[in-house]
């Protein structure tokens, strides 16, 4: 029997980061991942021979900060030296491009407003920035460390001027509908402009919730949110951050399904002190720090005899039912889109904000849109390694696809979807059909079971108001500590939330060593 400082659940990004985060400060750890390979939703699998995919198709957000720490440029991953454009795909080839502070294929009234509207978000972005990195601490506590991240984040609004900080306000909450009528015309850029405040959240243009504070937590980092896919595609990066662990000494295992978090209880109370693999094996450590989401985490492995009924209550009310499919497509060529030279953008389809309002509203009821909208991108042009020589893999995310549909997730339901895809993609691709070698379609349940996340869902627990920042996932859990001494939380159900971040993972660490990053 090894024994461990640190046993992290999950080899997901944020797992792996905290771990070497751990082990450069000479603590033993060891990551143990249920599945046969590790990164998450960003782990890369063949879907069909010769061809491979992810579910996280694109880089947005990755924390520069996490990268340069961990030294991710040796292990080979590099930030894209420029990111895609974003392509509204229209009506007869009729398409809107936003391409850094560059928009085309609207009004001259619309392109002049665009820039208006990039700089107060990047200006609202840039004041939140620092925070993503943060622990931010418990309301009501009267620690001085912790009293100074609150006064840090005043003296910053403060900075902003009275009219801008009340205008921060006013924005950060705003329905994506609200803030999108009051800046443009186009009904099309609306909607491309509000998806990224959208994806992968039960949320809609019209929901009076956290749309746009997810907008600004996807425009941090280098690209200010602009999508790319790094040199050797989403694989590279979880080989770097296998290879940068490997390199501090983290032991990982693969296809090791945790089955219980050890708890002990002595004159002090409960403490984690170990696992139990469902193998009946136990492994033994000093805390144990899990990247699952927080229901998975609490219900299955912890156990709620384990927990006071106020916290399991509010872990049951947690918001965790996914919104997002996925199509691969395995295609014998580059597949030729009305009015684009290339389909080497990142595509959208999202012709009006009621389109998306309405795909909402049948998710809403168990059912699936039939006029689906979705984001489509084709990564084996950015990396070769996806497909063979001239064939190619066109990865989309097919949003407002409920995790209980009404009847229930059945092949033939599986089938009707991904042909109404199918059929959607078709009408902005003529003669794509032609080009199908093999299709898969993965339901928010398909991701529950395959990658072992509650609900399929991205974030692994809703991103809004009542579970963001310093209440997430909840009360008593939302500082990386859990109600059970020895148990931390590093997963995108802990703040600043989901995406290929790494925040997550690495305030988790920091809290773990007692670096204090209040101030």
């Amino acid at each position: 029997m090894q024994d461990y400082d640190t046993i992290i659940i999950g080899a997901g990004h944020n797992g792996l980061i905290c771990a070497t985060y751990l082990a450069k400060q000479g603590q033993r750890v060891l990551v143990l991942e249920a599945s046969e390979t590790p990164g998450g939703l960003a782990s890369t699998r063949e879907f069909y021979p010769g061809f491979k995919a992810s579910v996280a198709h694109t880089v947005s957000h990755f924390s520069a900060k996490v990268a340069a720490e961990l030294n991710l440029h040796k292990h080979g991953f590099e930030q894209a030296a420029a990111p895609m454009a974003t392509i509204g795909l229209g009506p007869e080839g009729k398409h809107l491009t936003l391409d850094g502070d560059e928009l085309s294929g609207v009004s001259e009234e619309d392109c002049s407003s665009y820039g208006d509207y990039r700089k107060v978000l990047h200006q609202f972005a840039d004041l939140l920035e620092p925070f993503w990195l943060k622990t931010l601490p418990r309301i009501g506590s009267k620690a001085l460390p912790e009293l100074m991240t609150f006064a840090h984040l005043g003296l910053k609004m403060r900075m902003l001027g009275k009219k801008d900080m009340g205008e921060f306000m006013r924005v950060a909450t705003l329905p994506a509908r609200d803030l999108m009528d009051e800046n443009f015309d186009s009904d099309a850029l609306k909607a491309v402009l509000s998806w990224d405040g959208l994806l992968g959240a039960r949320m809609a243009p019209r929901s009076p919730n956290a749309t746009v504070l997810a907008m600004l937590y996807r425009m941090s980092g280098k690209h200010r949110g602009a999508h790319a896919i790094p040199s050797g595609g989403i694989e590279a990066l979880i080989k770097a951050l296998l290879d940068a662990a490997s390199e501090a000494g983290v032991d990982i295992r693969t296809q090791a399904n945790v089955e219980r978090i050890a708890i002990n209880a002595d004159e002090d109370g409960l403490k984690a002190h170990g696992v139990t693999l469902s193998n009946g094996e136990h492994i033994s450590s000093r805390r144990v720090v899990s990247a699952a989401d927080p229901r998975r985490t609490f219900f299955d492995m912890v156990g709620v005899e384990n927990l006071e009924i106020d916290f399991t209550n509010r872990i049951k009310r947690l918001r965790c039912d996914g919104y997002v499919a996925k199509l691969h497509l395995a295609l014998s060529g580059l597949p030729k889109f009305k009015g684009l030279s290339a389909p080497d953008g990142r595509m959208i389809i999202a012709p009006t904000m009621d389109a998306i309002e309405f795909a909402f509203d049948d998710a809403k009821y168990g059912e699936c849109s039939k006029e689906p909208v979705m984001e489509i991108v084709i990564p084996s042009q950015h990396d070769a390694s996806l497909a063979p020589l001239g064939q190619h893999v066109l990865s989309a995310h097919i949003m407002y696809v409920p995790y209980k549909l009404k009847g229930g997730w059945t092949d033939e339901a599986r089938a009707v979807l991904c042909e109404r895809a199918i059929d959607t993609i078709e009408q902005y691709a003529p003669g794509i059909r032609e080009l199908i070698i093999h299709s898969e379609m993965l339901t928010p349940k398909d991701l529950e079971s395959s990658h072992n996340v509650t609900g399929g869902h991205w974030h692994h627990t809703e991103f809004s108001i009542d579970q963001l920042l310093m209440m997430r996932p909840t009360y008593e859990a939302a500082q990386y500590r859990t109600p059970i001494p020895g148990l931390y939380l590093c997963s995108a159900g802990s703040h600043p939330g989901g995406g290929l971040m790494g925040g997550p993972g690495h305030n988790a660490a920091r809290e773990i060593l007692g670096v204090k990053t209040y101030i």
